[in-house]
């Protein structure tokens, strides 16, 4: 139903403005109006006597949509807002790989970079910026750097986000190479591969929701969680 505003206007409303299902909306407006039953008022037989005896069949018309419109709203109130609509982790970082994946910035940063969410553009180490980088492959080396860079172990996380900074995943190809994943706002996980685009799916093609499950290819030992808190690691 719009509203518009004739005569003498009142000032604290728009000149036009909408109602639907009890709420107004507007420019500079978004309310619940007081009276929920003012449509069916307007449209039904105690209402404008105008509007039934011009034109009944508009006015069972607007009652019958407004009722399939609140139906509608109903049912979507028993639906269970998903991925990526909602929003689990508050501190996990955005999946913007628009940002990541362009020439002055793929090539240079990496799996670190990205999980911590802190270019460098020198392709970070774990450990380096402390003067102490890892010396071997392994779980315990590669985290060993990681918490140098301030980064906090977190084994007993189990995928959760958590209250400060954000949650990230190590886990080794056994000596060959080592990896991150991030998790996100939205409660999935991403992930860059060395210095090629930003991906938010596993060696599989499927979205991530535990990076302990996720189909890692090569990287089978999963290491640990570990909680980046924003502004207090440093990386190089």
């Amino acid at each position: 139903m719009i509203i518009e505003q004739i005569g003498e206007p009142e000032y604290d409303l728009p000149n036009t403005f909408r109602i639907a299902n009890g709420n107004a909306f507007g420019p500079n407006l978004a309310h619940h109006i007081k009276d929920k039953a003012f449509e069916e008022f307007v449209c039904g037989s105690t209402g404008i006597k105008e509007l039934e005896e011009l034109q009944p069949k508009i006015s069972k018309f607007i009652l019958g949509e407004l009722r399939q419109y609140t139906s509608v709203l109903e049912a979507w109130k028993e639906l269970e807002v998903v991925w990526p609509f909602k929003k689990t982790c508050s501190c996990g970082p955005l999946y913007e790989p628009e940002w990541w994946n362009v020439p002055s910035i793929q090539p240079y940063n990496n799996c670190y970079n990205y999980a911590t969410n802190y270019r460098t553009n020198t392709f970070a180490q774990p450990g380096r910026a402390a003067g102490d980088m890892y010396n071997s492959l392994s779980c315990a080396e590669v985290k060993s750097g990681a918490i140098k860079d301030e980064l906090i172990d977190a084994p007993d996380n189990d995928n959760k986000c958590p209250d400060e900074g954000h949650l990230v995943a190590l886990v080794i190809w056994p000596n060959w190479d080592y990896h991150w994943y991030r998790k996100g706002e939205n409660g999935y996980w991403s992930h860059k591969p060395g210095g090629t685009a930003v991906t938010n799916l596993d060696n599989s093609g499927d979205s991530i929701s535990d990076p302990r499950t996720a189909d890692r290819g090569g990287y089978t030992d999963f290491c640990t969680f570990m909680v980046v808190k924003h502004g207090h690691i440093k990386l190089s």
